[in-house]
This record gives C-alpha cells, sequence and structure tokens, in this order.
C-alpha cells in the first residue's frame, strides 16, 4: 500500500469519508427510525417496561442505558488511547469498535421488550452507540496527524458534511422502505394494521442497512489512514493504566496551557447541552407534538430529521466560512447564542410547523458546532506526537458532559412529567458556555 503524504488531498478525503459511513447511525438509529420503533413497540398510553428487576418508563431506560454507555466509554476510552499509543496502532482500535457497532445495528432486527428478550435486546443497542463513539476516539485523534493547521477547518466541515450527505441518502431509502413497503417485497395486506405491520418490519430491515453500510464504506478510510507507528511492543499490565497515567499527564500539561485549559471548560458545558437535545431530540418530538394519527407523526418525525441533516451541511460549510472571518472563539460564541434561543422556543412548541421551523434551526447550528468545536480543539494543541491522549482527554470531557446532561435531563423529565421543562433547563448550560467561552484567549483569524 502507498503510504500518502501528510495533508494530501486523498488522505484527507479518506479521513473524511468515515463520517460518510459511520454517520449514518447517528441519523437512522440514534435520530430518526429507531426511536419511532422504539416508541411503537409501546401500544398502551402508560409506556413502561420490565429491565434489570424494576420497572422503568419506557423513555427513561433508554435514556438511562444511553447514559450508561457514554460512561463506559468515557471510563475506558484513556485505557485505549494509551495502549494505542504504545503499540503504535490506533487503526486497529478504530476497526474494531467500527466492526462492534456494525453488529450492535445489525442486532437491532431482533430487538425485543419482552422480558425474557430487553436485556440482550439493550445489549444490541449498547453495541451500537459504544461502537460509535469508541471509534470517534481515534478517528478524531487522526484530524492532527494527517492535516496541517491550515487545512483543519476545512477538513473537519467536510467530514461533517460527508456524513450528513451520507446519511441522508440512506435515510431517504430507509424512508421510502418504511412509508411504501409494498415497492420493496413486503405484503402490506389490506387492513390498516397489515399495512402497518408492514411498515414496522421494514423498519427493523434499516437497521442491518446501517450496519451494512458503516462496515462497508469504512474499508476506504482503514485502506488509507496510517497504520501509525509501530512499536514492536506487547501489552502488559502496566501497559494497560498507561492511557490513566497519559491523561493525568495532559491534565498537567493543560495547567500551563490556559488557551486550551479555558476552551475545554467552555466545550465541557456547551457540547453537554447540545449532545443532549440531539439524543432526546425526537423522542421530544414524538411525546410532546401534536401530530395526529400515527403515519403522520412517523412521516413528521422522519421529515424533520430530513431537514435537520439537509440544512446541516449548509451550516457546517458557513460556519467554516464565518470561523476564517471573524475567528473561531466568536463564531462560537455566536452559535451558542442560537443554541440557547432555541431551548427558549422548543418550550412553547406544539405543532408539527413549529418542529419544523426548530428542527431546521438546529440543523442550521448542529454541524456547525461539531465542526468548529473539534477543529477548534485541534488548533489549540500543542506541539506533540501524542495526539491520541489529547483527543482522549476532550472525548472523555464529551462523554462525562453527556451523561450529566442526560441524567439530569431524564431526572426533571420523570419528577415533573413532562420533556419540555429539561430542554429549557438547558438553556442554562448554554449560557454558562458562553460566559467561558468569552474567557478564552482569542485565536489569531
Amino acid at each position: 500500500m502507498i503510504k500518502l503524504e501528510k495533508g494530501s488531498k486523498k488522505l484527507l478525503n479518506a479521513w473524511a469519508f468515515y463520517d460518510w459511513a459511520n454517520s449514518v447511525y447517528t441519523l437512522t438509529i440514534a435520530s430518526s427510525i429507531f426511536p419511532i420503533f422504539y416508541s411503537a413497540l409501546f401500544l398502551s398510553e402508560i409506556k413502561t417496561v420490565q429491565a434489570f428487576g424494576f420497572e422503568f418508563k419506557s423513555t427513561a431506560l433508554i435514556t438511562f442505558v444511553t447514559a450508561f454507555t457514554f460512561l463506559v466509554v468515557a471510563c475506558t476510552s484513556p485505557i485505549l488511547s494509551g495502549i494505542a499509543d504504545y503499540v503504535g496502532n490506533k487503526k486497529n482500535f478504530m476497526k474494531f469498535f467500527c466492526y462492534v457497532g456494525s453488529a450492535g445495528c445489525i442486532g437491532l432486527y431482533w430487538f425485543d421488550v419482552s422480558p425474557e428478550r430487553i436485556h440482550i435486546s439493550l445489549l444490541f443497542y449498547f453495541m451500537g452507540l459504544i461502537g460509535y463513539w469508541g471509534s470517534l476516539v481515534f478517528y478524531n485523534s487522526y484530524l492532527p496527524d494527517i492535516a496541517f493547521p491550515a487545512q483543519q477547518d476545512k477538513a473537519s466541515a467536510k467530514g461533517f458534511s460527508l456524513g450528513y450527505v451520507g446519511s441522508v441518502i440512506l435515510l431517504v431509502i430507509n424512508l421510502v422502505m418504511v412509508m411504501f413497503p409494498q415497492f420493496f417485497g413486503f405484503d402490506i395486506g389490506t387492513t390498516q394494521e397489515e399495512k402497518d405491520t408492514a411498515s414496522f418490519e421494514a423498519m427493523k430491515i434499516s437497521f442491518i442497512t446501517v450496519g451494512v453500510w458503516w462496515a462497508l464504506f469504512s474499508q476506504y478510510s482503514f485502506y488509507w489512514l496510517p497504520k501509525g507507528t509501530s512499536t514492536g511492543h506487547k501489552v502488559t499490565k502496566a501497559v494497560v493504566f498507561n492511557g490513566l497515567r497519559e491523561l493525568q499527564q495532559v491534565w498537567k500539561q493543560l495547567k500551563l496551557n490556559l488557551r486550551l485549559k479555558r476552551y475545554l471548560y467552555a466545550f465541557f458545558v456547551f457540547s453537554m447541552a447540545v449532545q443532549t437535545i440531539m439524543l432526546v431530540a425526537v423522542y421530544f418530538g414524538e411525546e410532546e407534538i401534536e401530530w395526529g394519527d400515527g403515519s403522520a407523526k412517523t412521516m413528521g418525525l422522519i421529515g424533520s430529521i430530513l431537514v435537520i441533516q439537509l440544512v446541516a451541511v449548509i451550516g457546517a460549510i458557513l460556519t467554516s466560512r464565518a470561523s476564517a472571518n471573524f475567528g473561531n472563539i466568536y463564531t462560537l460564541i455566536a452559535i451558542n447564542f442560537i443554541w440557547m434561543s432555541l431551548c427558549f422556543y422548543a418550550y412553547f412548541m406544539h405543532t408539527p410547523a413549529q418542529f419544523y421551523i426548530a428542527a431546521g434551526c438546529v440543523g442550521f447550528v448542529m454541524g456547525g458546532i461539531q465542526s468548529l468545536a473539534r477543529s477548534t480543539y485541534s488548533k489549540f494543541l500543542p506541539e506533540t506526537e501524542d495526539t491520541t491522549s489529547y483527543f482522549s482527554f476532550y472525548d472523555v470531557a464529551e462523554k462525562i458532559g453527556i451523561v450529566i446532561g442526560m441524567v439530569i435531563f431524564a431526572f426533571i423529565d420523570q419528577i415533573t412529567g413532562s420533556m419540555r421543562n429539561g430542554i429549557l433547563f438547558l438553556f442554562v448550560f448554554f449560557l454558562i458556555g458562553i460566559i467561558l467561552l468569552f474567557r478564552v484567549p482569542k485565536l489569531s483569524k
């Protein structure tokens, strides 16, 4: 295999193409069809499920499992990144998580909330989620390895844009399959119940398409991304905890880097709110918006996700240009103001039209804040070859933030009985994030 030089167009494209491969997970599984499928499993008005010896509200159970998964990622990623640095092969770790996630998506075909199958079903959900986020630890750490500082904003934005385009293509295919299952060989019968059953089966097939797409298209990235510098070292007991020691060293170095330290504080807070909203948005729309009948709800929710993804492509590109003109920090502050306003607006949403407006606004700032947050962190890094440990620290901060955000959101939802109150509370996190961003020494244009 030909080794590509750092900064080469082909290498940057190969890195960005992994977003094309894995973003179908976030769109179909995390954001659209799976939440609708999960809700459809509960036929009664009181949506509860028995699991782990307790009775949970259906949305609370999936929220707690999601939070637990992120906690596992936060605890294991520094250990795994330390091992990757020691043996010099981060690509293999990235592959491992990719294939675990792909298998988890395929396993969701058999997802069932019956007491006999709920635990294996949640295991498949866990595998998909940990596979996606686990692989991102190593994917993100490649950015400073394959791109020079001047290329990183553009490369990061291209990755997110490719991810949005690729995921929308597969979602459209899955959407047509769900809405018109007869065109794909499903027997829709003559009654509405039979048609709903066919659509439900099509949703399950869509999970398989996600797993196959993810594993298949990632091969291009795996072929061209560098393996790393092999050290020939074997993994010992001491090496297992090397990542934690490296994380500790990163924290000590952060104390000497005022810009990076203050930026991470801000990132921790606003990312907590952003990721929580993205993970609960469809559940919020399913429960709080007055859609009408079941088919209108399904079409409306998936349609709103399409709006988010299509607008997000534009948002990621415009954000990259805005950062070039106004600087990364000022651009992030402006985006956080928009997010903060959306939290307030969402509290008063009731109609599908209002939800579509919010979806368009979310799409515009979703891609922008993710892309710019990643590339800003990369720019603030000191000169070092140990990029995996720094990005491990970044990912740990993000995951712990998600755990806190999801638990707080679920707690407010459980206590008050309304997801609206949880969304409104996230307003506070964006406000604090803005204040902290103002304290970050500005990055030159």
